[in-house]
């Protein structure tokens, strides 16, 4: 009797980033079992990527069991509740489509006879349709595009050449607040009242622990007041945030019965007061009480007619811009572990700031050695979009071939340190996602004729420069800049805009010190030489935060400051740098643990302890050797 083989199957594997495909399959249980053979997609677009990972734990019915639940793999804080009230522009709000049976409903929820028709403009392609004059109005909330989305220097543009381009924003000045014509004044997130939702689905009451400062307001108030004034009031007639979390949950459980998954009806009659003191819960929360509490899929029961799960085929694709001759690297921008998206928040704090205090990028030690570059060179790194100028750093730690930068410097805190304007704006088909890991790119060492430290009290309106970026300190300014101009011509620009705001009589010190001191105190001082000083801003700044220098202090600082290199710190929470982890190696602490009960370094957050890894592994190397 001839053999029965089974059928040959392939699971095709895209993993939502590429840094380790072959752990993924394994986590997922997938070798060995059901005949399966795996094939490892390096190349496909986000939504394909998302869709293979949900197509594997279905497969292997990792789905509705604890810690299997399904989750929005979203980058924000409340981006679920965003989709939930219909923030994204191809969905209406409750989770409904497009659908002529959805856009019905909530015509008829609103009893509104004008009702969007179709899906609108997703983010890149938005701001393609303000740039080629398409939209002539646009309200930006929220955001920041012009230091967030690629070409990002084509969206600035694009934002000073509408006819009506608004802003509400809770900070002074950004990017996006620059290139507008109307700025409204929003809150922050601890002034703002109402609920955000987790990615685990979990509603939560948010409340303001700050007060509303000046004239600012929260947006629907600002929405509801621009309305009424446009002669549309009674459509936006809410008093409180109770009357809108009143209606957003009575529009998910409108016609719903059981066939949409978001339905929060249950909550849809609270008054005033229960809304106050709402308690966090998990939808669904439907008003029979069927399901509400319940995991999601537990059972089976997708939303489909017959309650089952659907399989998606992926097709990887190759990105839409591949590299060549003349831009080989492949660029792939993100996030570092103490910085948020645009800085505006979190680039004034100090301690932040002492990580990683500089736009860099990485790349692979080959590839730094054919350009001929070096840990702190300053370097251009070129698409056919734009350019950045950032400090190179070689590691191990990026793949040859690729380099990585991050995305978090704009315009307001670096002279070019903003990687998006080099970033391509080609996007997923589906998703509308921009391909942020993959633009090619060329680097090219900038060839510095000085490197120079500020610290002031007060901010510098500095003059051209090739390459500065801005670091808060703990109550200063610290400047760390380069330049392709004469030694001698940037130390006479640079002195007149420090002295600009921070004036008196200067005083000359050695390797290139000069310093304003005003009744014991240091106001500002700059530090210019041919070389760079990596130390320079570690050893000036303690005096910075002095209230009085004695003779001897005044001496140390004309010379240089102190000698000791700590480095950058390594360990926010409690302010340690990588000196001082060293040298607790170098003394015997060989463990994540010794080392945490020498310095405190990783006993806290524990977001440091990679990198604490990545010292005791150096250390074991060198020892070896």
């Amino acid at each position: 009797m001839a053999d029965l083989k089974r059928p040959k199957l392939t699971l095709r594997i895209i993993p939502l980033v590429d840094c380790a495909p072959v752990v993924l399959a394994k986590e997922l249980g997938v070798f060995g079992r059901h005949g399966l053979e795996v094939e490892i997609c390096r190349e496909a677009s986000w939504a394909t990527k998302v869709n293979a990972i949900i197509n594997c734990h279905l497969l292997t019915g990792r789905i509705g069991r604890p810690g299997m639940g399904p989750f929005s793999i979203t980058g924000q804080p409340n981006a679920m509740g965003g989709r939930e009230v219909g923030a994204l522009s191809n969905t209406l709000a409750a989770h409904m489509d497009f659908t002529p049976e959805d856009v019905a409903r909530v015509g008829r929820f609103w009893k509104s006879s004008r009702m969007a028709q179709r899906p609108g403009l997703k983010a890149v392609e938005l701001f393609e349709a303000v740039k080629s004059g398409r939209i002539k109005a646009v309200w930006v909330m929220a955001t920041n595009p012009v230091a967030s989305l690629p070409d990002a220097a084509s969206v600035r543009a694009a934002l000073r050449d509408c006819d009506l381009s608004i802003v509400s924003e809770a900070v002074r000045a950004s990017d996006t607040v620059d290139a507008c014509r109307i700025r409204l004044p929003a809150l922050a997130w601890g002034e703002k009242d109402g609920t955000v939702t987790n990615s685990e689905r979990g509603i939560s009451r948010q409340r303001p622990f700050l007060p509303v400062p000046g004239e600012a307001r929260q947006d629907w108030w600002i929405v509801a007041e621009v309305a009424r004034r446009l002669g549309f009031g009674q459509a936006f007639e809410w008093t409180s945030v109770a009357d809108i979390f009143r209606e957003h949950a009575a529009l998910s459980a409108f016609e719903n019965g059981g066939t949409r998954g978001f339905d929060i009806g249950a909550r849809a009659d609270l008054s005033d007061r229960d809304y106050a003191s709402l308690a966090p819960f998990i939808w669904p929360a439907r008003a029979d009480r069927a399901w509400t509490g319940a995991r999601f899929f537990a059972d089976g029961g997708f939303l489909h007619s017959d309650g089952r799960a659907r399989f998606i085929a992926t097709v990887p694709r190759e990105p839409a811009h591949a590299p060549s001759a003349a831009q080989p690297l492949r660029l792939n921008t993100g996030r570092v572990r103490d910085q948020w998206h645009t800085m505006t928040r979190t680039g004034k704090s100090a301690r932040l700031a002492g990580h990683r205090p500089e736009p860099t990028v990485e790349l692979h030690p080959a590839d730094a050695a054919v350009r001929r570059l070096v840990n702190g060179d300053i370097a251009e790194v070129a698409s056919d979009w734009g350019r950045a100028v950032l400090k190179v750093h070689v590691t191990d730690a990026v793949r040859a071939g690729e380099v990585f930068a991050p995305m978090h410097w704009t315009a307001q805190i670096s002279r070019a340190g903003a990687i998006n304007v080099a970033v391509n704006p080609a996007v997923d088909p589906i998703s509308g996602q921009p391909e942020l890991k993959h633009t090619p790119v060329e680097i090219r060492r900038l060839d510095m004729r000085w490197h120079g430290t500020i610290l002031a009290i007060r901010p510098v309106m500095l003059p051209e420069v090739t390459y500065w970026t801005r670091v808060r300190g703990a109550g200063y300014h610290a400047y760390l800049l380069a330049g392709e101009q004469p030694l001698a011509l940037a130390q006479q620009a640079l002195s007149a805009a420090v002295s600009a705001t921070n004036p008196g009589p200067w005083l000359n010190g050695e390797l290139g010190v000069r310093a304003v001191i005003s009744d014991g105190r240091l106001e500002a001082m700059v530090m210019l030489g041919e070389s760079r000083d990596e130390a320079a801003r570690q050893r000036l700044a303690p005096f910075m935060t002095m209230d009085q220098l004695r003779v001897e202090d005044r001496n140390a600082l004309l010379n240089g400051g102190n000698a000791v290199d700590r480095g950058d710190d390594i360990c926010a929470c409690f302010g340690v740098s990588c000196a001082s982890v060293k040298v607790a190696i170098a003394d015997g602490a060989i463990t994540l643990d010794s080392i945490g009960a020498a310095t405190r370094a990783g006993t806290n957050c524990g977001s440091c302890r990679p990198e604490l890894r990545t010292l005791l592994r150096a250390a074991r190397t060198m020892k070896a050797a």
